[in-house]
């Protein structure tokens, strides 16, 4: 991690911190500008590259800190006897909703992060995308998926609500004024309806 950085008032962190998630998780890396970056932020050019040396060195920097801190609130998710699939993705949720607050974007920097294709972004990340895959299959594996109706897919199941999950973040960021609470609201209602059709009574 950069300590340079985190020698900065927090609040100035953070700005820096949503500028660049913003910038990023808008444009992906390859068409993320640092001109944006710093316009959004509200410093100069200089002071970024002071702090990260490149555009890579700040992407790098942020899939690092993101996997942390996403890691850091969903291990504080209480409830580690859970095995409903659907309660244990709200928890996740809920746990997000934390970060989300604090970082409006860093749920769809994360999603676009593993969707990069441009090579030197993805080998400067390739090892916090393993981490945070591995993140979430530790968590998925309490998932007893035998409470799924019979006739339901188990890893259709999955991927539809990944992919459903996905969607409703973008779609909420996309209207620009991206409400944490708002998103968390709704996909959890999602959850609880797709849970009453897939599981058993």
């Amino acid at each position: 991690m950069n300590e340079k950085f985190f020698d900065l008032k927090t609040e100035k962190q953070d700005r820096m911190i949503n500028a660049s998630l913003k910038i990023f998780s808008v444009n992906g890396y390859q068409y993320a500008s640092t001109d944006d970056i710093v316009k959004e932020a509200g410093i100069s050019k200089g002071l970024l590259f002071h702090y990260f040396g490149s555009k890579l060195g700040l992407y790098s920097f942020l899939t690092d800190y993101c996997v942390r801190y996403i890691k850091m609130e969903i291990t504080n998710i209480k409830n580690d006897k859970e095995t409903d699939y659907f309660v244990i993705l709200k928890d996740i949720e809920t746990a997000k909703l934390s970060a989300l607050k604090k970082f409006p974007y860093m749920q769809q920097f994360l999603i676009m992060m593993e969707r990069e294709d441009s090579p030197d972004a993805m080998k400067a990340t390739a090892e916090n995308r393993t981490n945070l895959k591995a993140l979430y299959q530790e968590i998925m594996k309490k998932a007893d998926l035998s409470k799924f109706r019979a006739e339901a897919n188990s890893l259709r199941i999955m991927k539809m609500v990944d992919i459903m999950l996905k969607s409703l973040m973008y779609e909420e960021i996309k209207t620009g004024a991206f409400k944490p609470d708002h998103y968390h609201t709704e996909a959890v209602s999602y959850l609880d309806m797709i849970s009453s059709l897939v599981n058993k009574n």
